[in-house]
């Protein structure tokens, strides 16, 4: 079982009310949430939600990591094993596109990046990267936005260490589950202003539930700019806000901003690339609508 959608849509609530009804495994597909660093910030289920039901890859890489979509796909399937094994149906909950399909669909056998090659491409600012990428990659250079920094990266560095584009390695995919398992997916896709005021209350929230001292205990670590976790909607925003309180009121709906444009992104991406059988729900969801939808997610997986 899969439930996605975009940030706020309240996938982490009907994946509860879900295991309610049914012996269940929670396992994340959101690329935030895998960080230790960042339960407040990422809107990981808290504590008290996590002993309702168990939950896997919640929390469990370290910040000064990476976890890239090849490396939680490998962990996702030991995770879908061992709730197979333990008779609990995985229920896959997130909003990370590269994530799922990555799952699902397999990952191109792209080699080991030359490090030295990797070093340099991260050590270059947005506009350096693109101009690259345009002389080895151009299809790739026109198709991603020049301030999309982490794709771009990507292409690039692909396309210097190996001699052949990413979109070349990507015409093969292997490892994917899609064909081996049976499948029922649930995408939320509420009304946008729902989700936008969602969105924008959900981080009034984290302000007053300790986001302060979360992004406090990241700076004091060091680590570098360039991580996932440094990067996460909030973090930059927030360390602005510690540094000089008076740009609170800025950076806050700064952060907000940058909220609202992550999910509609997110809503975009799954609207145009989910595959036409997964469900849709385009509700706001509510206690009475949760539990009835988690009530069809149940009977559909009882069916499989």
């Amino acid at each position: 079982m899969i439930i996605a959608g975009p940030t706020a849509s309240g996938k982490s609530a009907l994946a509860l009310a879900l295991s309610r009804l049914v012996p269940a495994t929670i396992i994340n597909a959101d690329a935030s949430q895998v960080y230790a660093d960042l339960r407040i910030l990422s809107a990981r289920p808290s504590a008290e939600e996590e002993a309702q039901a168990p939950h896997r890859l919640f929390g469990h890489i370290d910040g000064a990591e990476s976890c890239s979509a090849a490396h939680w796909a490998a962990q996702a399937k030991a995770a879908i094993a061992e709730a197979h094994d333990s008779q609990r149906l995985p229920v896959l909950v997130g909003g990370t596109g590269l994530y799922l399909r990555t799952l699902l669909d397999g990952i191109a056998p792209v080699p080991e990046i030359d490090p030295h090659i990797r070093q340099s491409v991260r050590a270059m600012d947005a506009a350096e990267a693109h101009q690259r990428l345009s002389a080895v990659d151009a299809e790739a250079a026109a198709r991603l936005n020049p301030n999309d920094t982490t794709r771009i990266a990507r292409a690039l560095e692909v396309a210097l260490s190996t001699g052949r584009t990413l979109a070349d390695w990507q015409q093969v995919l292997e490892g994917g589950l899609a064909t081996s398992v049976s499948l029922s997916a649930m995408l939320l896709l509420p009304p946008r202003d729902w989700l936008r005021a969602r969105c924008d209350a959900r981080f009034d929230t984290m302000l007053e539930s300790g986001a302060f001292d979360e992004v406090e205990a990241l700076l004091a670590r060091r680590l570098d700019a360039n991580l996932p976790v440094m990067r996460a909607i909030g973090v930059r925003e927030i360390a602005a806000m510690i540094t000089d309180p008076s740009c609170r009121d800025t950076k806050t709906e700064e952060a907000k901003a940058a909220t609202r444009q992550f999910a509609k992104r997110q809503y975009t991406w799954f609207r145009n690339q989910s595959p036409p059988d997964w469900a849709w729900s385009e509700a706001k969801l509510d206690d009475a609508s949760i539990n009835e939808l988690a009530i069809k997610l149940r009977d559909t997986a009882l069916t499989r």
